[in-house]
């Protein structure tokens, strides 16, 4: 009987041989092209000095650094109008400012938006830029008008380096169910929403969700963010492999859940480098955040789900065809995210990703991957198709058991469904 080297060093080699070769591969595909672009206007140092030099009366304004709370008993205290001025006069504070109240950031934006729309048009017809220089600037000014336009409500705005955004879709304030899209690699002002494959970027799946929720339960007032408020990687490149921008986004997710106005319930759907992310901000989640859903992960940085030190349910899809499978589900020296989320040995709730296609397809209208992150987010479990451990993107009630990525079937696909109260399989 032939003998094998089972020792930790061959093993370890033979991890870092198969992270090389993913990252190769994918370098050569076009996965790790580099964007950025200059900041329009205003930088946000510029915007926080002026902000720490202005006075209400004899009252300093509140550090932006400071808790929410702490922010919205200022405004409270200050009054509308009041309020107003410093939206006008520090659009690019107030906007960003978590506690500030709703209706004053997505105003503080729009006139930020404006000051940047301004620049970026005065930058197309300036002759001293290169014609790339030209055509950056003709998008970001497409992309500013567009985020202008009357309807949309604008929680977030900064267009410094590659940008940081985030949108409304309903009335967050009213809300009883809000749901945070938390996108991944590549995503920036530019890619924040598409014309083409428009449910791959968080516009789309933001808007592909709220449709969905509404459907699901049509008397819940429901509240949908796409969140783009976080520096994510640029291609699947080192710093994708890493957890550095996941540990700085966290905070500020962490800030915004903080933050949302009232008491509605909070689910957290992260995509791909967006689920290491949501991984490492768990343990410092809020009780309103009842939900975590992971689609696409590269792993959340631990082993087990029970590592994550959240009360809240953590439920994990990939469809078959996603090619994060292939991506090496180890961390080693800081390089790489863990253990598979959709591994039966994780401990998540396996949701079913019928329909999805691939890696990006999740949120894409008529698939069942869509019909069951709506089902999380508006808390109607019952509606819930479980995955088969071990299956992929099967629906386990349809399909039955199925070899896959995630190891052997458990052939129960009610599982993902227990302990939750109230919760109905059909």
């Amino acid at each position: 009987m032939p003998s094998f080297d089972t020792s930790p060093t061959l093993s370890v080699w033979r991890m870092l041989l198969a992270l090389a070769v993913v990252f190769v591969l994918l370098a050569t595909t076009g996965w790790t092209t580099l964007r950025s672009h200059r900041t329009p206007g205003q930088t946000r140092d510029q915007a926080l000095t002026a902000w720490a030099h202005d006075r209400i009366g004899h009252r300093a304004l509140p550090d932006p650094a400071a808790p929410a709370r702490t922010v919205a008993a200022f405004f409270a205290a200050i009054g509308p109008a009041q309020a107003a001025r410093l939206a006008d006069a520090h659009p690019l504070v107030v906007g960003n400012l978590n506690g500030a109240p709703v209706h004053l950031r997505y105003r503080a934006n729009r006139l930020s938006l404006s000051r940047a729309l301004a620049t970026e048009r005065d930058r197309v017809d300036d002759p001293r830029l290169s014609a790339d220089g030209r055509l950056q600037a003709r998008r970001l000014a497409h992309r500013f008008a567009s985020l202008m336009r009357p309807e949309r409500q604008i929680l977030a705005f900064d267009p410094t380096g590659t940008g940081r955004v985030a949108e409304v879709l309903g009335d967050l304030e009213r809300a009883r169910r809000v749901s945070v899209i938390v996108p991944g690699v590549d995503t920036n002002l530019l890619t924040f929403q598409r014309t083409a494959r428009r449910y791959s970027a968080p516009v789309g799946m933001a808007d592909s969700l709220y449709a969905a929720e509404r459907r699901a339960a049509p008397g819940t007032r429901t509240a949908v963010i796409a969140w783009a408020d976080y520096t994510a990687p640029v291609g699947v490149g080192i710093e994708a492999a890493i957890g550095r921008l996941a540990e700085s986004g966290a905070v500020r997710l962490l800030d915004l859940t903080a933050a949302l106005p009232g008491d509605a319930r909070v689910t957290l759907f992260c995509h791909s480098y967006g689920s290491v992310l949501c991984g490492v901000a768990a343990p410092r989640l809020p009780a309103r955040v009842t939900d975590v859903v992971v689609a696409g992960s590269p792993g959340m940085r631990v082993e087990h789900a029970a590592e994550l030190g959240t009360p809240a349910r953590v439920w994990a899809m990939r469809d078959a065809d996603d090619w994060i499978a292939d991506v090496p589900h180890m961390e080693l020296g800081g390089v790489g995210h863990g253990a598979d989320p959709v591994a039966p040995e994780f401990g998540a709730r396996l949701l079913s990703a019928a329909g999805a296609k691939g890696h990006t397809g999740y949120f894409e209208p008529g698939t069942g991957s869509l019909e069951n992150l709506a089902a999380v987010g508006v808390g109607a479990y019952g509606r819930v198709t479980c995955a088969v451990a071990g299956s992929g993107d099967r629906d386990a009630a349809a399909d039955g058991p199925a070899e896959g990525a995630g190891g052997s079937a458990s052939g129960d696909d009610s599982a993902c469904l227990r302990g939750i109260s109230g919760a109905r399989v059909s």
